[in-house]
């Protein structure tokens, strides 16, 4: 399985449908919450570019926003 994680917000709605795409296709990954975390929040900046959320990196690779069929290409999930 790749290395997955998902950078979020508590208020985030597509934060939330990720993670739930996530659970139902038993993905494990690594959140961090960029509201409450100023050094996450900067990371995900400098590997992104991005301030929007979610910025999900898999395998180093970055994507902003919940896209089901880029998350099962990426996932290998049919």
């Amino acid at each position: 399985m790749p290395n997955v994680t998902i950078y979020t917000t508590p208020t985030c709605v597509y934060c939330k449908m990720t993670k739930a795409f996530f659970k139902e296709n038993n993905v494990e990954y690594t959140e961090k919450n960029v509201a409450g975390d100023p050094e996450a929040a900067k990371e995900m900046v400098e590997k992104s570019g991005q301030m929007a959320v979610p910025v999900i990196d898999i395998d180093g690779e970055m994507f902003v926003g919940f896209d089901k069929d880029w998350l099962k290409s990426k996932l290998g999930i049919k």
